[in-house]
C-alpha cells in the first residue's frame, strides 16, 4: 500500500510542477514533467486494481 501512495503523491508532485511550469511560460520543458508525473499516476491506478481485486 506503501508503493501506491508514494507513486500518488511522486505523480502529483510531476504534475503540479508542469503545471507550475507552464504558467511561468517554459512549456518546452514542462511536458516531460506532465508525462513522467502520468506515468506514475497510471502506474499507482494499476497497482491499485491488482491489489483491490486480490
Amino acid at each position: 500500500m506503501r508503493h501506491i501512495i508514494v507513486r500518488s503523491i511522486m505523480g502529483l508532485i510531476w504534475i503540479i510542477a508542469g503545471i507550475i511550469g507552464m504558467v511561468n511560460g517554459h512549456a518546452e520543458n514542462c511536458f516531460l514533467s506532465l508525462i513522467v508525473g502520468a506515468a506514475f499516476i497510471l502506474s499507482a491506478v494499476s497497482m491499485w486494481k491488482k491489489n483491490r481485486n486480490a
